[in-house]
């Protein structure tokens, strides 16, 4: 984006702010309510549970689901979340949002404490780690997906009367999956790393599991390709094993894995931070350590730098197409992963520079933390509504906000137990109504509007509508972050 065409942009943006009205008084003084997305981010997670529901559910329209799940094979595979508006459990996205979630209580611990959601973290944390531990019961052998993705997505029903096969995918030594292997190794890895000072028990399971998968991923490569087209690991597995292994090596210290970062593990420039693609991740995670890889070929404190200035329109290497309201879109589909995994980033790399005394560094050009915590509060305020709709993308949340999520429960009304749903009207019944949804999807962030900024909240609309775990997963330390520190989002620790 050329620099006087983002001033035309920034003076249409301040146009149509000033056309809003009081629709975005709030958001120009400072003055969203973040605590209350906060919780409301954390309540999506609750609603997206399989399995057994505990007591204290908060979603009072969910109710037990896929009890039956695993017994195929004769195991338990109770549990775990279904990732986005349907009744399938993909490891992959499952591992990562649990990745995601346990590198925001090591990072925002003192934010989601003051705010009084560290415990809610810690049991989303749980309940995705006690399901992983359920899939990984066995060495060398990992159950990936519970569901067929094809017939669940021929009936429009709630996974409380769900009747479609609940068929079961695994990886093992014949069939490798090491995106989905290594995903999981680091998910129980940083999850051991959370809980240390938490459960202790649990968090030297956790890391133990963690150790036999990363082996299990490394011994037997190969992609696996079961989730498509659904999750297709476009990236390859490269990233994952960098990943897992960055999160092994911060949790034991052990030079094994500092040996493998550095000598065998594969490391990359990339301008994405997503389900699919963990480079800036774990180079985020690296950089102030000081390591590097090939050999010392690859710095990941360059490579870090380099993610941020791909994104940031104010430098010469941008790569990321910037909306005229000032968002993030890569593409269409979950648009909003890619909002909050920046801004996530952006929070925490901005920490790790102030704790170091450095900046970004984009060719000769510096940029300096405040910019990276400036644009990660403007990525945000934009999905809780300052933007040129005046809108929030976050159900139950501010003004206007989405009422048909694409979301098979929140659009279906609770029915009896064993309800006979009939698959063929199922579509015809509660998804082409075009009416908002019995049941609200409570801090849902919406897949977002497209690249002109336009948003359909329509349920069939579904690249504008359908929620995922990982986009609220990535918007926890963000929204802690800004209700705790506040506007500047300076570090508090």
């Amino acid at each position: 984006m050329k620099h006087g065409t983002m001033r035309a942009h920034v003076a249409l943006l301040l146009a149509a702010l000033v056309l809003a009205g009081d629709v975005l008084q709030p958001a120009l003084a400072g003055g969203f309510n973040y605590k209350d997305a906060l919780t409301k981010s954390i309540m999506f997670l609750e609603a997206q549970r399989s399995g057994k529901l505990p007591p204290n559910n908060r979603i009072k329209w969910r109710g037990d689901s896929g009890l039956d799940d695993g017994k195929l094979a004769n195991v338990d595979l109770t549990g775990g979340y279904y990732d986005a508006g349907d009744n399938v459990k993909y490891g992959l996205p499952l591992a990562f949002t649990v990745t995601t979630l346990a590198w925001t209580a090591l990072a925002f611990k003192p934010e989601l404490k003051s705010a009084g959601e560290l415990e809610n973290v810690y049991a989303a944390i749980k309940w995705g780690t006690d399901y992983l531990l359920k899939c990984a019961a066995r060495k060398n052998k990992l159950w990936v997906q519970v569901g067929d993705p094809n017939l669940d997505h021929q009936c429009w029903v709630r996974p409380e009367n769900m009747k479609t096969p609940r068929t079961l995918y695994e990886i093992n030594e014949k069939t490798p999956g090491t995106e989905i292997a290594a995903e999981t190794a680091a998910a129980m890895a940083a999850s051991s790393m959370a809980f240390r000072g938490h459960n202790k028990t649990y968090s030297r399971g956790l890391l133990n599991k963690a150790k036999l998968l990363f082996q299990f991923a490394k011994n037997h490569r190969g992609s696996y390709d079961g989730e498509c087209p659904f999750y297709c690991s476009y990236s390859g597995y490269n990233d994952e094993l960098l990943w897992a292994g960055t999160w092994l090596y911060l949790a034991t210290k052990r030079q094994v894995y500092a040996d493998f970062i550095s000598h065998e593990a594969i490391s990359s420039s990339v301008a994405e931070f997503s389900w699919d693609l963990k480079y800036p991740g774990a180079q985020v995670l690296l950089s102030e350590l000081n390591m590097t890889s090939s050999g010392g070929a690859q710095n990941f404190k360059t490579q870090a730098d380099n993610f941020v200035c791909a994104v940031l329109p104010d430098t010469a290497f941008h790569q990321v197409f910037i909306t005229p309201g000032g968002v993030i879109h890569l593409r269409d589909g979950a648009n909003s992963q890619y909002v909050t995994s920046t801004s996530f980033l952006f929070v925490v790399y901005s920490d790790v520079l102030l704790r170091t005394g450095q900046s970004v560094m984009c060719g000769n050009q510096p940029v300096s933390p405040a910019r990276l915590r400036e644009f990660a509060r403007q990525q945000m305020d934009y999905l809780l509504g300052f933007n040129p709709r005046g809108r929030s993308y976050v159900v139950g949340f501010g003004a206007n906000s989405p009422t048909q999520p694409h979301h098979r429960g929140a659009s279906t009304p609770v029915l009896p137990p064993g309800y006979d749903v009939n698959c063929g009207m199922s579509f015809n019944d509660w998804f082409a109504p075009d009416r908002p949804n019995p049941n609200e999807l409570t801090g849902a962030i919406m897949g977002g509007p497209d690249r002109a900024d336009n948003f359909i909240d329509k349920r069939s609309a579904s690249s504008c509508t359908e929620p995922c775990t990982y986009i609220n997963s990535l918007a926890i330390g963000p929204l802690a972050a800004l209700a705790v520190r506040g506007a500047p989002l300076v570090a508090t620790h």
